[in-house]
């Protein structure tokens, strides 16, 4: 591809221009979405990603009849529903959510001791159960907050400022892997490059706007960041387990939804504990 541009002394090719196009519209869909719809088509637009990413998670189960993965979607779907009459229980929802991230990272350092557990295919469809509605849950918290909005705003650029550094770093400096077993393409300072650039423009943004102070925003901003970096790798595993390569290709240079939200399915609930 000798007229593809570059970027970083990286050959930009077909796919990364069709993920980077792809990305764009994403994002314009969510800021459309954040501020100028009302809450309810806000809840709709994110519920059907949510509905998607429940369909495509149901091949973690090992489920390939569309009738068994709509049957998951539906049931998925009437939770998230269900518990708009059970807001007053959120926040603890939320709590348990973290718990449960918390220990779904702890798989990610014992791999390939505690994986067994993911090979269970209703372990799986059970924790999709929980992680998906539940992130819909946080979205629809977090956007009733005062400033949930620009919170919001700011937590899909950290997701994407993350994964925009760790792509370009790593391919320009990756050196390490990160987790060779999980992903052998994601690298140490892929990872720390993705943080970096996470840091430079959130906690900026946070410190400039005086929504927190200088420390509390490097901290808030690097934690959340960090999360990012394992919500990725946390789908990486079940993918290794499973024996799929993509969760789906609806999304041209990304795959599937899942590949594109794994990070902030796993940032936004330690977001909504941190500003709860």
């Amino acid at each position: 591809m000798p007229n593809a541009p570059a970027v970083l002394g990286v050959v930009v090719p077909d796919m990364l221009r069709n993920r980077v196009y792809t990305a764009l519209g994403l994002a314009a869909l969510a800021v459309a979405a954040i501020f100028l719809a009302p809450l309810w088509v806000f809840g709709v637009v994110f519920g059907l990603a949510a509905g998607v990413g429940a369909y495509e998670w149901s091949a973690f189960s090992g489920w390939t009849s569309p009738r068994q993965r709509g049957i998951y979607v539906v049931v998925l779907v009437a939770m998230s529903l269900g518990s708009l009459w059970l807001q007053s229980y959120w926040l603890d929802a939320i709590q348990v959510l973290c718990i449960v991230w918390a220990v779904g990272f702890v798989t990610l350092f014992t791999y390939p001791k505690l994986s067994g557990v993911y090979r269970n295919p209703w372990f799986v469809a059970v924790l999709g159960g929980v992680l998906i509605p539940g992130a819909w849950i946080c979205l629809m918290s977090i956007v009733q907050l005062d400033n949930g909005k620009l919170w919001l705003f700011w937590m899909f650029v950290l997701t994407t400022a993350t994964d925009v550094g760790a792509f370009f770093v790593g391919r320009s400096f990756g050196a390490s892997p990160l987790a060779p077993r999980l992903s052998p393409g994601k690298t140490r300072e892929g990872a720390l490059g993705g943080v970096s650039v996470a840091l430079i423009i959130c906690a900026s943004a946070l410190v400039l706007t005086e929504a927190l102070s200088l420390y509390a925003a490097i901290g808030l901003t690097l934690t959340m960041s960090v999360i990012s970096v394992f919500g990725d790798l946390f789908e990486s595993l079940l993918k290794r387990v499973s024996g799929v390569k993509d969760s789906g290709d609806i999304l041209p240079g990304h795959g599937g939804v899942l590949d594109r939200i794994d990070s902030i399915l796993a940032v936004l609930p330690f977001l909504v504990w941190s500003l709860s």
